[in-house]
């Protein structure tokens, strides 16, 4: 499989595994999951990076800046995937956030077959792009780097998921340096009228 996906830190697999175990999780407002007769496993974890803009102090005006925000896992019942559940890292370490249903779920399934596909050997991660409402299947070069660091390399490949923002395409997988700079442009606001911009 040329697919490396790396290990979650330990606490925040603690943490999914118990809320499974918890009474939270007839709580939560997951159907497929409260419905769901038999056990239930946590698989396929993937880091979440956010991506941001740089302010211009710190770097030059549009750059890119990502930081790890939490890890996601796919919650499955035999060979069905029902939901996903995010961990967050706090001040006392990586907690459970809740459960969740939704597009992204076969989204995430679809592209990870795509990625699986390509026979290339990709570390995958998840790059959540909240100003835009998006977030991508980022698959990065080097299967042995650290999930929790770095920024998107100009040759990683990013896969936007469904639903994806109006002018990109979903499943539609594309170099960084391709895609990347678009999305940045968007992040970044015009200058104000009158400005020396």
């Amino acid at each position: 499989m040329p697919l490396h996906v790396s290990q979650a830190p330990a606490p925040a697999q603690h943490s999914v595994l118990a809320a499974l175990g918890s009474p939270a999780l007839r709580a939560a407002g997951t159907p497929a999951l409260r419905s769901f007769p038999g056990p239930l496993s946590a698989e396929l974890p993937l880091p979440v990076h956010v991506l941001g803009v740089t302010a211009p102090t710190a770097a030059p005006a549009g750059a890119p800046a990502t930081r790890l925000a939490g890890w996601r896992f796919l919650i499955r019942g035999g060979e069905v995937t029902l939901a996903a559940a995010d961990t967050l890292r706090t001040a006392g370490g990586w907690t459970f956030s809740h459960f969740f249903e939704g597009p992204y779920l076969a989204s995430t399934e679809r592209a990870l077959r795509q990625a699986d596909a390509s026979g290339s050997p990709w570390q995958p991660r998840l790059l959540s792009i909240p100003d835009l409402y998006m977030l991508t299947l980022w698959l990065h070069g080097d299967p042995a780097a650290d999930p929790a660091e770095g920024a998107p390399d100009p040759a990683d490949v990013l896969i936007p998921l469904a639903p994806a923002p109006p002018g990109i395409a979903a499943h539609r997988p594309h170099r960084v340096a391709d895609l990347l700079p678009r999305l940045t442009v968007r992040l970044v606001p015009p200058p104000l009228l009158g400005s020396t911009a």
